[in-house]
């Protein structure tokens, strides 16, 4: 595994890259692993610069220490001592601003994101899970929206978590604020698969080669697709989708692995 850290980043995020498959790791542990304004800046840049970098096909997203991530850095999100209120709402609309900006880059990645979620993931942190494409808990993680114990609400952590999860399962979360467990995270459909937490990275390392393996336009595309089409009406959705179909199925890479098919034998993918 070879590790690229950029030095200004280190301190929040580390990267590692193994074969095509990129590692980033919340690298904040004795503050929880926040997403505070430089956590967010340092992820964004991370996964904007894996989009353009061909030899990344697959990035998964971890937590180091005893929390995958508490959300917000509460003290960037709190007036400051002799700043207005215009102030204060100013500066923390750009922190939301910039965390919208950072999930929604994770959604448009070409590459496929996986969040492997070894321990609690609350607020925004659940948030950065229910952005990830698929998501691989521990046993021993947990999910939480505590919002509502403080007298607020995660409202932003649920654009997410409710296009993950049924609605009244979001609102669940959201309106007790208490903590859920993998399992209930599984159930509810904010994760893919619970695993023994012994088991987690070998079961994320596995997935994420095994998504590598396959053909990085048909993923850049077929994500892509998938996207733009499930917010649509069913009869736009089914139109939209047969275009992108078409195209999917006549491109050298689905040629390709047609060929192969038939052949018997591994695809070899162009991957322009």
């Amino acid at each position: 595994m070879t590790e690229r850290v950029c030095k200004e980043q280190s301190p929040y995020l580390i990267t590692q890259q193994q074969d095509s498959v990129l590692w980033l790791t919340l690298n904040r542990p004795e503050q929880r692993n926040p997403l505070s304004r430089m956590m967010i800046s340092a992820l964004h840049a991370a996964i904007s610069a894996a989009s353009d970098d061909g030899s990344v096909r697959a990035i998964v997203l971890q937590g180091s220490g005893p929390v995958f991530s508490a959300g917000h850095d509460l003290k960037e999100m709190s007036p400051r001592d002799g700043e207005s209120r215009a102030d204060s709402e100013v500066r923390i609309r750009e922190i939301l601003q910039s965390c919208a900006q950072m999930m929604m880059a994770i959604l448009r990645s070409p590459n496929a994101v996986i969040a492997s979620v070894g321990a609690t993931a609350t607020a925004a942190g659940c948030q950065l899970v229910s952005a990830c494409d698929l998501a691989v808990a521990s046993d021993q993680a947990r999910f939480c929206t505590p919002g509502v114990n403080i007298g607020g609400f995660c409202t932003t952590p649920l654009v997410g978590i409710g296009r993950n999860m049924h609605r009244k399962h979001a609102m669940e979360l959201a309106l007790t604020g208490e903590m859920f467990s993998a399992e209930e995270a599984w159930r509810f459909g904010l994760v893919n698969r619970v695993v023994p937490a012994e088991r987690l990275e070998a079961t994320t390392r596995e997935l994420a080669e095994k998504i590598a393996s396959k053909s990085a336009r048909g993923i850049r595309a077929g994500k892509e697709a998938f996207y733009r089409q499930i917010e649509m009406p069913l009869e736009d959705a089914f139109s939209y989708a047969n275009e992108e179909m078409l195209q999917a199925m006549t491109s050298p890479d689905s040629l390709e692995g047609i060929s192969a098919f038939f052949e018997k034998r591994t695809p070899r993918w162009d991957d322009a």
